[in-house]
């Protein structure tokens, strides 16, 4: 269980909140304020750092400024914007999940640990809301959350949970009922086009086709960190949250939108994404894209008919990626996206096989990471012992705390841990 520290709002390097005053324009191109090695003249090559501080990412400004051309990417394709408002809703009766056979159950879920307390059913108070994020159908973000009933008011932290590709936010009631005995508030949405904002089996494959045709939308993680942004609007205004407590993780789909969520978004003061980080522009020049184009692959095929190519290659991923997710193989990709989330701190699980997170050579982030934050970094990879994977053998944990002046909780030095 991931125990969130105690990190306040006022730390040094972390740049206040300024998605409401942001101005709004659309970017054109993306520019890198990053110098290439000298001895590459490839402009496709994955950008490297030079050891020298002015080829690195200049500090908290650069962090601010990637968030602020992010925001400007989100809102050059959202419909009007609306009040935040909440509207009450009832219980989900039968959960659409779009995959045959429907899933039942999960031993991975149902395993995380409740702390024993008395009555825990009756203690459980549980919030079922619509938050309206933007005009339009999408724009209705239905909400999970359960806590503790207490007699008197106190402001808790938040655990935010994602769910994957084709589930839905009911899908992680074990999760939340667990958190929520160890005294959180704890949060589940649906995705865009999943769950109560999907109409059948292939709204999801749907929606990426339509934004590949039209290019008018982001269903492929960037919408659904336009809802994240919003629920921290919603959350740090709630008399019950403790503002400066807030962490997010989710698990595949769930865990990029935690990473984006956080490198989005400052109020996410620890996040946790799991099989979600990887190399997009990385995967594409070294051949490694396939496994992640399988898992949305009606997209990827209807741009290879478009594109008049006998089979989807490179040339195509790319064409999909810059499409229905600007950004996402260049200007916003991990090794710029990852860092922007320092100095608060980051646990990153990823299988050490999992075809679809290739994981990028982290080592030379080190120097990055240890210039945002101005401290030494904590950068472990930990072999997981005794750990269930549903998918990939040989599972491993790859832990980045950026220090910021407390640590991450429970976390220690050990190399090995029981998961």
């Amino acid at each position: 269980m991931v125990v969130l520290p105690h990190v306040t709002n006022a730390l040094p390097h972390v740049r206040p909140h300024a998605f409401s005053t942001a101005t709004v324009t659309v970017t054109a191109s993306y520019y890198f304020n990053l110098k290439p090695e000298a001895k590459s003249t490839d402009s496709t090559t994955t950008p490297r750092f030079l050891s020298s501080a002015d080829s690195r990412m200049e500090c908290s400004d650069d962090a601010a400024k990637i968030r602020s051309e992010f925001l400007q990417l989100l809102r050059s394709r959202r419909t009007a914007e609306v009040p935040l408002s909440v509207e009450p809703a009832q219980p989900v009766r039968d959960p659409l999940y779009q995959e045959t056979p429907k899933p039942t159950f999960s031993e991975a879920m149902e395993s995380c640990p409740k702390k024993e307390i008395p009555n825990f059913k009756e203690r459980l108070q549980e919030e079922k809301f619509y938050l309206t994020t933007e005009a339009g159908e999408q724009g209705r973000l239905p909400v999970l959350l359960l806590k503790l009933k207490e007699n008197n008011l106190k402001r808790r932290p938040v655990i935010f949970f994602l769910h994957s590709t084709h589930k839905c936010k009911e899908w992680l009631r074990p999760l939340l009922e667990a958190y929520a005995s160890r005294d959180y508030i704890a949060v589940a949405i649906d995705s865009r086009y999943h769950g109560e904002r999907a109409r059948n089996l292939t709204t999801y494959r749907d929606a990426l086709v339509s934004s590949w045709k039209k290019g008018d939308t982001m269903p492929f993680i960037f919408d659904t960190v336009w809802d994240l942004i919003k629920l921290a609007d919603h959350l740090t205004k709630r008399e019950d949250v403790d503002p400066s407590r807030i962490g997010i993780t989710g698990e595949s789909l769930g865990g990029m939108h935690a990473w984006f969520g956080a490198a989005a978004d400052t109020r996410y003061s620890v996040a946790a994404p799991i099989i979600g980080v990887q190399g997009f522009r990385w995967a594409i020049e070294h051949d490694k894209w396939q496994a992640r184009v399988d898992s949305i692959k009606a997209v990827f095929e209807e741009a290879r008919i478009d594109l008049g190519k006998s089979a989807i290659d490179k040339e195509v991923v790319e064409k999909v990626w810059d499409r229905i997710a600007p950004g996402l193989a260049s200007r916003f990709d991990s090794p710029y996206t990852v860092p922007a989330i320092a100095p608060r701190p980051l646990l990153i699980l990823n299988g050490k096989e999992d075809p679809r997170c290739p994981w990028v050579d982290w080592n030379f982030q080190n120097q990055e990471q240890e210039r945002l934050v101005k401290k030494p970094i904590r950068l472990k990879t930990l072999r997981v012992a005794n750990a269930q994977f549903s998918q990939y053998q040989k599972p491993q944990l790859l832990l980045v705390l950026f220090s910021a002046g407390s640590t991450s909780g429970d976390w220690t030095s050990d190399d090995t841990f029981d998961g």
